[in-house]
C-alpha cells in the first residue's frame, strides 16, 4: 500500500474484500458495478417496477428504492414480486434513514439494506455535545444496542449491507467529537463496522459521500488508510458525489470526486447522483468506468512512471503546491484558463463569444463574461483585429518572432527547444513537457534544469501514456521533491468520440489533479479526429441534452471553467448542491432546481441547496450558503447556512422567498 491505494504510480485495482449481493458478486476484483435509485413513490408499486425495469435496461446493476417507513419497508415485496415476475432478477437496495424497524423488515425481503450511520440511531439537532470518553463509549453500546438486530437478520437471510455515510447528516455525537471533518465521516462508519465485525458479519460495503469533491476524495482515502491499519484489509466501496446537481455541473462534480478515486484504482460500485431522471445516471457511470478497461481501448499504453518512496504532498489535506507568479499564472492567483484555437482558420471576434467575449462594434468595446478565457492558443496564428486587453495570446516560436505585439503573445516551446531559443519573451515563455513518454529515460530529469525556478517559465504538463493522471502527478511531485516552483498548467487532449465522453475525460483527469492542489491553469483539448468528428456531428448528448453550448470551442471552455468550480479552485458562476430525488421527495426537483437556476444563475459565488427532504436537507446546509428544503406536501423551509430563516411556506411563493432571502442577506445582485 502507499498511503491508501496500491501504486501512485501505475494504475491498480485496490483489492477488497467479496461481497455478495443476490448473485451479483462485488469487490475482490470484481467488475465495478454502476447503480442508481428510483425517485417514485415507493407505495406506488407499479411506478417503482417501470422505473426500475427502464434502469435495469440502461445498464443498471444494482437498483436501490426507498424505505422510510416500516408500509414502503413491507411494499418492497411487491416491487420485487413483480420484477421478478416479469423476469428481471437485478438485486434491489432498501435506503434507510432514521428507522431502524423498516431495515429490519426490509432486509427479509431484499438483496441489500442501506443504513446511514449520522441518523440510523442518533438524531440530528445541530447541538454540541461534551462527552467524557466514558459517556462516548456508553453511546457506542447503545448503537450496539439498536444495532446488532439488523446485523444478525442481514446474517441470517445472506443480505448485504451497505453503512453509508453522509457529509451532511454526521450525529451530534461526531461532530461534537471530531468536527465537520472527513475524519468524522470515516468514524462514524467504522463505528458501525466494529460492531458488524465482532458479530463476524462481512457481508458490507462502505461509502463516504459528501457534495463537495475535495471532502468526498479525502474521506474515502482516510477510510481505506484506517481499515488497512485497524483490519490489515478493506472493505469494498460505494463512490458517489452526492447532491451533485444536474446537466454539465452534475456530470464534472461527479466525474472530478468519482474519477480521482478510480484513477488510483479505489472503487467497487458507483452511483453519479443527477437531479435528473435515474435512468439518465447510468451511461455516466459506464463513460466513467470504461475508461479503466486498458485491454479494450485501442492504442492505449501505460508508461514507466517511476516509484516515490515518500510523499512531497499531504493526500489527505488540500493545499496547493508553492509556486512564484510569472504574469497572472500562479501565486496565490487562480487558475487561469487556456483556450486551444489552434484549428480555427482567420479567427474572427465572432469566435471569441464562445469564451466568455462579446465585441460591440457600435461602442468599439469589448463585454467580458465571468467564465471568460485568459489566453489563447493559435499556434501559427496571428489575430489580425484588436483583442479585448485582459486576452492574451500563445504561439509557436517561429509565430512569436514574427510578431511586434510582445506585449500580447507568448511563445511556448518544447522542452529542447526552450533550451536552444534565441528569442524568448521577456514575460512568459511556456514550456511544454510530455511526462514520462517513452523518449524519457526513466529517472532522468537532468532537463528541468534548462528552466528550473527561472522566474519567466510556465510549464504545461501532459501525458500521452493511458496512465497520464499518474504521470502528471510524478513529474508535480519531482518538482516538488527538487524545490521548483514554476506554475503550471495542465493540458489534456481527449481523442474519444462523443460529447459525453470528453466531458467525462477533462473532468476526471484535470479535475484529479487540481484536487490534490495541482495546477495553476487548465488547458483543454482534442485530438484532430475528435475534433473534426464533433465539428461534424455537433454537440449531441445522450439522454437529454444538457448542453448549452454551439462550437466546440464553447464546450471546452465551460468544462474548464465547471472543472474548476467543482475542484473549488476557481469560482465564476453560481453552485447548486442538488438532491437526485427519490420516494421521500416532497416536491418536483427537476422542475424546481431549473426554475431556481433560472432566476439564481447570475450569482457568482453563492451556493444554494435544493432538498427534497429533511434526510440531507439541514446537514448539507454546512456546505451551502442558502438551502430550499422539502418539510411537507407542499412547503418548504428556507435557511440560511444551517439556520431556519422561513419555516413551512408555500411551495408556490417559496422561490420568490428565496429571492427576498438573498435580498435580506445582500447575495442578490439584479441580473443584467
Amino acid at each position: 500500500m502507499q498511503q491508501y491505494c496500491h501504486s501512485l504510480t501505475q494504475y491498480k485495482r485496490l483489492i477488497t474484500r467479496e461481497v455478495k449481493i443476490g448473485d451479483l458478486l462485488l469487490g475482490n476484483g470484481h467488475p465495478i458495478r454502476v447503480q442508481t435509485m428510483t425517485t417514485t413513490d415507493t407505495m406506488d408499486t407499479m411506478a417503482t417496477v417501470e422505473q426500475t425495469i427502464r434502469c435495469i435496461e440502461a445498464g443498471a446493476e444494482l437498483v436501490r428504492i426507498t424505505a422510510p417507513s416500516k408500509k414502503e419497508a413491507e411494499n418492497l415485496l411487491n416491487i420485487k414480486n413483480e420484477l421478478r415476475k416479469r423476469g428481471y432478477n437485478t438485486p434491489l437496495v432498501a435506503d434507510i434513514h432514521f428507522t431502524p424497524n423498516a431495515a429490519e423488515i426490509a432486509a427479509r425481503i431484499v438483496e441489500k439494506v442501506r443504513v446511514n450511520p449520522g441518523n440510523y440511531v442518533d438524531k440530528k439537532k445541530f447541538e454540541q455535545i461534551d462527552y467524557t470518553d466514558a459517556e462516548y463509549l456508553e453511546e457506542i453500546e447503545r448503537i450496539r444496542e439498536r444495532f446488532t438486530p439488523l446485523v444478525k437478520i442481514c446474517k441470517e437471510h445472506g443480505t448485504a449491507m451497505r453503512i453509508g455515510t453522509n457529509h451532511g447528516s454526521l450525529s451530534d455525537r461526531i461532530m461534537s467529537r471530531y468536527g465537520d471533518t472527513p475524519i468524522g465521516m470515516v468514524e462514524s462508519a467504522m463505528e458501525f463496522l466494529r460492531i458488524a465485525r465482532s458479530e463476524d458479519f462481512h457481508n458490507i460495503i462502505l461509502s463516504m459521500k459528501a457534495s463537495n469533491p475535495q471532502v468526498m476524495v479525502q474521506a474515502y482515502r482516510l477510510l481505506i488508510q484506517q481499515m488497512q491499519s485497524e483490519f490489515g484489509e478493506c472493505y469494498p466501496l460505494h463512490l458517489g458525489v452526492t447532491e451533485a446537481g444536474d446537466g454539465e455541473d452534475g456530470r464534472v462534480k461527479s466525474a472530478a470526486g468519482i474519477g480521482t478515486l478510480l484513477e488510483d484504482g479505489i472503487g467497487d460500485t458507483i452511483r453519479v447522483s443527477l437531479t435528473e431522471d435515474p435512468e439518465l445516471e447510468i451511461p455516466v457511470c459506464r463513460d466513467l468506468v470504461k475508461r479503466y478497461d486498458y485491454a479494450n481501448r485501442k492504442g492505449i499504453t501505460t508508461g514507466n512512471v517511476p516509484v516515490i518512496d515518500k510523499l512531497p504532498y499531504d493526500p489527505f489535506h488540500y493545499t496547493r503546491r508553492k509556486t512564484f507568479a510569472v504574469n497572472n499564472i500562479g501565486g496565490n492567483q487562480v487558475p487561469v484558463v487556456i483556450a486551444d484555437f489552434s484549428k480555427v482558420e482567420n479567427i474572427t471576434p465572432e469566435h471569441l463569444q464562445a469564451i466568455g467575449y462579446q465585441y460591440d462594434p457600435i461602442t468599439d468595446k469589448w463585454a467580458i463574461g465571468d467564465a471568460a478565457a485568459d489566453y489563447i492558443f493559435t499556434g501559427h496564428q496571428l489575430i489580425s483585429f484588436a483583442l479585448p486587453g485582459t486576452l492574451k495570446v500563445i504561439v509557436y516560436p517561429a509565430t512569436y518572432a514574427q510578431t511586434e505585439d510582445k506585449k500580447s503573445y507568448f511563445p511556448i516551446f518544447d522542452r529542447a527547444g526552450f533550451a536552444s531559443a534565441s528569442a524568448k519573451s521577456e514575460g512568459i515563455n511556456f514550456v511544454m513537457i510530455d511526462c514520462f513518454n517513452d523518449a524519457t529515460p526513466i529517472n532522468d530529469y537532468s532537463f528541468l534544469t534548462d528552466f528550473a525556478n527561472d522566474k519567466s517559465v510556465v510549464l504545461c504538463l501532459s501525458s500521452t501514456n493511458g496512465n497520464a493522471v499518474q504521470s502528471v502527478r510524478r513529474m508535480m511531485m519531482e518538482l516538488m521533491v527538487q524545490n521548483i516552483q514554476n506554475p503550471v498548467v495542465l493540458i489534456t487532449d481527449s481523442n474519444w468520440n462523443t460529447v459525453d465522453e470528453h466531458l467525462i475525460h477533462f473532468a476526471t483527469e484535470t479535475g484529479s489533479l487540481l484536487l490534490d492542489g495541482f495546477g495553476d491553469g487548465i488547458c483543454l483539448g482534442m485530438h484532430a479526429d475528435s475534433y473534426a468528428l464533433q465539428q461534424k456531428e455537433g454537440l449531441s448528448t445522450s439522454g437529454r441534452n444538457y448542453l448549452s453550448n454551439t462550437s466546440v470551442e464553447q464546450f471546452i471552455n465551460s468544462s474548464a471553467f465547471s472543472i474548476l468550480q467543482a475542484s473549488r479552485t476557481r469560482i465564476s458562476k453560481t453552485e447548486y448542491i442538488s438532491c437526485p430525488s427519490c420516494g421521500r421527495t416532497l416536491f418536483d426537483l427537476q422542475e424546481t432546481t431549473a426554475k431556481i437556476r433560472k432566476v439564481t444563475n447570475h450569482l457568482k459565488g453563492v451556493k444554494i441547496a435544493i432538498m427534497g427532504c429533511i434526510v440531507n436537507g439541514p446537514g448539507e446546509m454546512a456546505d451551502a450558503d442558502f438551502g430550499y428544503v422539502g418539510s411537507g406536501v407542499g412547503k418548504i423551509t428556507l435557511y440560511k447556512g444551517k439556520d431556519i430563516m422561513k419555516r413551512n411556506i408555500d411551495s408556490e411563493i417559496a422561490v420568490t422567498e428565496l429571492i427576498n432571502l438573498l435580498k435580506e442577506h445582500d447575495a442578490w445582485v439584479e441580473p443584467a
